[in-house]
Formats: C-alpha cells, structure tokens, sequence
C-alpha cells in the first residue's frame, strides 16, 4: 500500500507525462501497483475519525478559553478530571491541539509566520511557496489572514484574503492564486502548515494529499531542501 506521499508523487509524474512503466522504474514500485492507484482504485479508504473524549466537555473547554486563551492545560484538566474526565494530561493537550479549542493569541502569534520567504532558487516555473500572513490592525477589530503564493524563481507573488486558516479557506485561496499567477508550478512548498502537513511529522493530510493529486503536484516542505522526502523528489 502507497502512502499519501508516494501517491501523490506517482500522480504528479503521470501529469507531466511520465509512462506507468517509468514511473514504476523511478519510484521502485510495481508496474501494477502504479497502474492501480493511477486509476484510484488502490488509494486507502478513510474511516471517520473516532469521537474525540472531549466532545462531551467542548462546551466547557470553549468558554474557559473565552475567558482565558491562555489558560494552562493543566489547570483545565484538573478542572476537567473533577467534572468526570477519566483521561490523561498527555490525551487532553492532544485533542486540544487536534481540535483546534485553543484560540489564537494575537500577542502571542504577532510575529509567527509574517514573514514571506522567496530565497528559495529554482528554475522558472519550479516552485511556489505557500505561507500565511496575519492582520492584526483591521478596522473591524477581528483578525484577517492571507494566504501568500510566492513563486521562487522570480519573487512574484499573489495573496487572497481568508476569514480563518482552515484547509477549505485554503483551498479556494490557493486556487484563486494559482489563477492569478497564470497556472501552478510543479513544486509546492508550505512552512509546515497544519492543514497541509500532519503536525509533529512531515506527512501530508489526506486533504492535502488529494489536493496535490487534482493540480498534478508534488509537495515539499520550506524547511527541506528538495528531494529529501518521497513528496518532494524531482524525476531524475
């Protein structure tokens, strides 16, 4: 069975042209292997995630957070483990993190992730990075976020401005980009965004992975250099 990266790397060759059989002989797979996946019948079926154990104390959890975003975790599993919690500190800050309760700090975020990075050297039509910009000073008084698409080889660049940082507000702000810039290069390369890679490891999202898939691309992240994982490797 491929992983999501081997899958989008065998689908982002075919897109270029590639033959089953030299996609097999440059990714060491199976001929057969290629030809099934390439026709999506080998991709893996995605159960729905479990209930997480705090969804019956999410509402809870939300107005403490309203109260305080920065409350500590260990204050609120104290709180929740009196309230019939029976899991441990370790699951409570996970499902935190996976749920996405805790909200964002704007003092704390100020300088997270505001800066653009287009050192990155390629040929023309290679790469575009992917990076989040946050609005702190809006004349509404809520935050705003844009989604920068900057292309390496040149520096140009396009962003859309998105509501929150979800992958469905990343979708659409990514291809409204890529529609500005006249088409998408063969390479995309994100700063270890959550809704692209899976945190705490560098594989993809079964979201992003299908997305790389439908634009014919491969997906590397800023912080690695190219070819250093099987989502990022370039035809020899």
């Amino acid at each position: 069975m491929l992983t999501e990266e081997d899958d989008v790397e065998i689908h982002a060759l075919a897109a270029r042209g590639w033959k089953v059989s030299q996609i097999s002989r440059h990714t060491g797979r199976d001929r057969k292997t290629v030809a099934k996946y390439l026709r999506g019948e080998g991709a893996r079926q995605h159960r729905a995630p479990a209930p997480s154990c705090l969804e019956p104390f999410r509402g809870y959890i939300q107005a403490r957070f309203d109260d305080d975003p920065h409350l500590d975790a260990t204050v609120l599993h104290r709180e929740l483990v009196d309230a019939g919690f029976d899991r441990s500190y370790p699951t409570l800050v996970r499902e935190l993190r996976r749920l996405e309760l805790r909200p964002v700090c704007l003092v704390c975020e100020h300088h997270r992730g505001a800066a653009v990075t287009v050192e990155i050297d390629h040929p023309a039509g290679e790469e575009i990075q992917w990076d989040w910009l946050e609005l702190h000073d809006t004349p509404w008084g809520q935050p705003a976020f844009v989604l920068l698409g900057a292309l390496s080889h040149s520096g140009r660049f396009r962003g859309v401005f998105c509501e929150q940082m979800t992958f469905g507000h990343l979708a659409e702000a990514m291809h409204r980009v890529l529609v500005a810039l006249g088409g998408t290069p063969r390479v995309w390369r994100t700063d270890r965004m959550a809704t692209v890679v899976i945190p705490g490891t560098d594989r993809l999202t079964v979201d992003a992975a299908q997305a790389a898939k439908h634009y014919g691309v491969e997906v590397g992240s800023a912080r690695r250099g190219a070819g250093s994982a099987r989502a990022s490797s370039r035809p020899r």
